[in-house]
């Protein structure tokens, strides 16, 4: 899998490249890292209630390959409820320097705790013990309380590793389509998108 934090190579390449959506988007995320644009992994997630009430907001990509699109999260928070409620998601990336972006849609699964467990070794150990301390998206009494809770399991835990919290969980968007955008001149813009149907993607121009 293709990773941020340790760059591998992509998984279950294809053979054709250029008709290969998920090769594509590496490349353009791998030139906005290298540009050294801010948050360059940022990418907006839209979810929805069962009954289609939307919502969105900002989480960072952490993996990408043939599968899919893979970020991590508190599974108890709202965008985690509703992820299991409607396993249906939209993905937004947006790099402003290079005039692009990119849409994604599709379904969505858990990854392993296998997985989550492997990603989990790799977050700072304070941000290990702020998810630990959080119930993400519970109402907060106050702030004050919260900075108790991560000092009293600082305190509890010593030296000792920071176990991954049970509701603490990653997310894969497989895609069913990818639009990819660029901007032009004169509101020309080109704008390319792969549907996928079965194993095979089929790409298409649409009109700006």
């Amino acid at each position: 899998m293709h990773r941020f934090s340790s760059v591998r190579e992509t998984t279950h390449a294809v053979t054709d490249r250029s008709r290969d959506p998920i090769a594509k988007f590496i490349r353009w995320v791998n030139d906005a890292r290298e540009l050294q644009i801010p948050n360059y992994e940022a990418m907006a997630l839209a979810t929805s209630t069962a009954n289609g009430r939307p919502s969105v907001r900002f989480v960072l990509l952490k993996g990408i390959d043939q599968r899919g699109f893979v970020f991590f999260t508190d599974g108890r928070s709202r965008k985690g409820r509703e992820l299991r409620a409607n396993k249906r998601a939209s993905l937004a990336f947006y790099w402003q320097p290079k005039g692009r972006q990119v849409r994604v849609e599709g379904r969505v699964e858990q990854v392993s705790p296998a997985e989550a467990d492997e990603y989990w070794l790799t977050r700072p150990r304070q941000s290990q013990l702020a998810a630990s301390a959080s119930f993400q998206s519970a109402p907060l009494r106050s702030r004050a309380l919260l900075l108790a809770r991560v000092a009293a399991l600082t305190t509890r835990l010593g030296g000792r590793e920071v176990p991954r919290p049970h509701g603490w969980a990653g997310f894969r968007v497989r895609p069913d389509a990818i639009e990819f955008w660029t901007h032009r001149e004169h509101r020309l813009h080109e704008r390319e998108v792969y549907v996928r149907r079965g194993n095979v993607w089929r790409r298409a121009l649409l009109q700006p």
